[in-house]
């Protein structure tokens, strides 16, 4: 097909997936241009093949779907709405059109699921398969038509910490997908859909920040290792109680030993988590459409700590480290 056969077919998969509103010119120029007000929120992710994905054991479509869904977790913790996407696609020269078809149905269902429409990018030929989307959104205003962010430097002391959904699905998932065997075939299932299929809770994200929540991140990288990344933009410690982090039933069924391990460092289950004031998360658990577990505290601590405590208030070591680009994680050694 080649490179130009295949930015057309592309353009017309994309065209039927609709444009915003604001879009002036989309697929086929020199760069995209739409109509912009307010304040803009831009993000951007790449996924390798070999580093975040390994095609025989991850569909083709589910990467399409995830390539955009770890784009809106990031406008999901700012509070903020998605609205266009450009896309790089890095391709080796022998992969199948079907295949290409498969991710691109993917992310088109997770723009129509998201409100997000791709509206330009590039391809490129590589010895790896490559997907980098930068994903450009909007800040939702108040009433007097300011805008309304979460940020990781925005938590005070006695806030309370809490967080969206269940941790540790995605990790326990890999792990299934990679070999082990574990649990009911039920809950593998479930494991690895969690794993396969990144559901990012924006619209609990929107509630939050609309509700006075003003501190925020999104579970991507492993809980306490991205609670440390609010500790120490806010110039905070952290205290988390074990019994309180939201555990699903198949993983506790799958990994029983690991289950806390794999809930406090495994990574991409791209949750949301918040720190405000604890009359504001509750509000917030009123309204969500989605579980939101209360699960510690924000602290005073000039060494900016976060500190996993047991149900009798003894601290434990942290089970495992999170995701570190440059370094590796734990869990995939």
């Amino acid at each position: 097909m080649g490179e130009f056969g295949l930015i057309a077919r592309l353009a017309e998969a994309f065209a039927k997936g609709g444009q915003p509103s604001g879009l002036v010119i989309g697929i086929g120029d020199d760069a995209a241009a739409w109509r912009a007000s307010g304040v803009q929120l831009v993000t951007t992710d790449t996924l390798i093949e070999g580093t975040h994905f390994r095609l025989p054991h991850v569909p083709w479509r589910d990467l399409g779907w995830n390539a955009l869904a770890v784009n809106v977790s990031d406008i999901a913790a700012m509070g903020g709405i998605p609205e266009q996407a450009l896309l790089t696609l890095a391709l080796p020269a022998q992969t199948e059109v079907a295949d290409v078809d498969e991710l691109l149905a993917g992310m088109l269902e997770a723009g129509k699921e998201y409100a997000t429409a791709i509206v330009g990018g590039d391809i490129v030929g590589c010895d790896t398969t490559m997907v980098t989307v930068t994903l450009i959104g909007q800040a939702l205003v108040d009433d007097r038509g300011e805008p309304l962010l979460m940020t990781r430097s925005g938590a005070h002391a006695g806030d309370a910490i809490a967080v969206t959904g269940c941790l540790g699905d995605s990790a326990g998932g890999l792990r299934i997908l990679l070999g082990e065997s574990a649990g009911s075939a039920e809950a593998a299932d479930c494991l690895k859909r969690a794993h396969l299929h990144h559901r990012p809770p924006l619209a609990a994200g929107q509630m939050a920040v609309r509700d006075g929540v003003r501190a925020a991140i999104d579970v991507s990288d492993g809980l306490l290792q991205d609670l440390g990344h609010v500790c120490q933009a806010s110039g905070l410690g952290a205290i988390v109680h074990a019994q309180r982090i939201p555990i699903s039933p198949a993983l506790r069924q799958a990994f029983p030993q690991d289950a806390l391990a794999l809930a406090c460092g495994g990574g991409e289950d791209y949750q949301l988590l918040l720190a405000a004031p604890p009359g504001v998360i509750e509000r917030v658990q009123g309204k969500a459409d989605v579980p939101i577990a209360v699960i510690g505290e924000m602290v005073a601590d000039r060494q900016r700590r976060v500190r996993l405590l047991d149900e009798d208030g003894r601290e434990l070591a942290p089970p495992r480290a999170g995701w570190d680009h440059l370094r590796g994680a734990a869990w995939r050694r």
